[in-house]
């Protein structure tokens, strides 16, 4: 294959994913490995980042680590690199508590916590909308920590932990556990954190005691996945809430749409915009070096790359959703590119694994 970046810096379309249709393609299983093995071998030289180190634990993490996994709607899974490598899920966590919430209490009293516009400022940005009063999206922390506290006040101090833990399992298809060394590292630096939940309560969108809250935003953080575990989170999503694997059903469809609708324009901290323009796939980045990405009713995505870019992303991840986009057709307003074609054809009639 030809190199994927062209002279002047975009990503062209590799060779292997040009057919538009199954029928085109002698084996479509292999085609899509060895796309990813492409993408993963293209992107994999990109050394440049840094760890995150405003949470110590974090700065402690391989470097080098990099895995990208794909799973299908029907229960189909790729992946390629260090997929099963686990790490702390972080900001990713912030979706599905977002979606926890909308499917509890309804989108009225969620949008009475956090609003739904992008905020232009970074994710641990001590800034509220004028207008509101309130976190301008869940994305980022001060609209996610108000969503911590509105699950504290609805599932109870004692157990809200614990059900949001049963919730991401459910959604992964396996039980995940909490790194305890990350959360008490968490729990020990989080003092921009908890000027926030102070913000909160001073403007009414977080009620008292502060510092509950804040634990349950630690650990939520601090719990354990791999690309693998983000991929089929991603697909649990993009198949309406079901888990393709296990047919249960763990998320709401419409918290699903408001969740998706929310990623899309919020879910990469302060590059957003552009990763709704060169990528356009609902996505949400965590600064443990994950991205969770949703192509609704097909795929989930989930990459794994801990260096770091100035915005908070990974720097191979973003990379790598670029060149998948681009290659798959996966860009949800790129209506006439051929790999959209081959993505229906070929995602859609997978068969489940056992």
């Amino acid at each position: 294959m030809e190199n994927a970046i062209s002279s002047g810096g975009t990503i062209a379309e590799p060779e292997v994913v040009k057919a538009t249709s199954v029928d085109a393609v002698p084996n479509p299983t292999s085609q899509v490995d060895q796309m990813l093995a492409y993408v993963y071998e293209q992107t994999r030289p990109i050394t440049h980042g840094v760890l995150a180190d405003y949470i110590p634990e974090l700065s402690k993490v391989p470097a080098d680590s990099f895995g990208i996994a794909v799973a299908t709607t029907k229960g189909k899974l790729h992946k390629v690199g260090d997929a099963d490598v686990e790490f702390t899920i972080q900001s990713t966590s912030k979706a599905l508590t977002y979606c926890m919430a909308l499917e509890l209490v309804g989108r009225k009293e969620v949008l009475s916590r956090a609003g739904v516009e992008p905020s232009g400022d970074p994710f641990n940005a001590i800034e509220f909308s004028p207008e509101t009063r309130r976190p301008f999206n869940p994305m980022v922390n001060a609209g996610a920590i108000a969503i911590s506290g509105l699950l504290r006040d609805i599932l109870g101090e004692q157990k809200a932990f614990d059900l949001v833990l049963d919730r991401f399992s459910r959604a992964a298809g396996r039980q995940l556990s909490l790194n305890e060394s990350v959360y008490r590292s968490e729990a020990a630096t989080g003092h921009r954190n908890r000027a926030i939940g102070h913000l909160l309560l001073s403007v009414g969108a977080m009620t008292e005691p502060v510092e509950p809250v804040l634990d349950l935003y630690f650990k939520q953080c601090s719990v354990m996945v791999t690309a693998t575990d983000l991929a089929r989170i991603g697909a649990t999503i993009a198949n309406l809430g079901v888990n393709p694997v296990t047919n249960e059903q763990v998320f709401d469809i419409d918290a699903v749409r408001d969740t998706q609708s929310v990623m899309f324009t919020c879910g990469m901290y302060d590059y957003s915009g552009g990763w709704a323009y060169e990528v356009g796939i609902p996505a949400k980045s965590g600064v443990g070096g994950g991205i969770l990405g949703v192509v609704n009713r097909q795929i989930g995505i989930g990459t794994y790359s801990p260096r770091l870019d100035s915005n908070g992303n990974s720097v191979r991840g973003v990379a790598s959703y670029r060149m998948m986009s681009d290659s798959l057709g996966l860009h949800s307003f790129d209506l006439t590119n051929t790999g959209s074609g081959f993505v229906s054809s070929f995602f859609t009639s997978d068969t489940a694994e056992n």
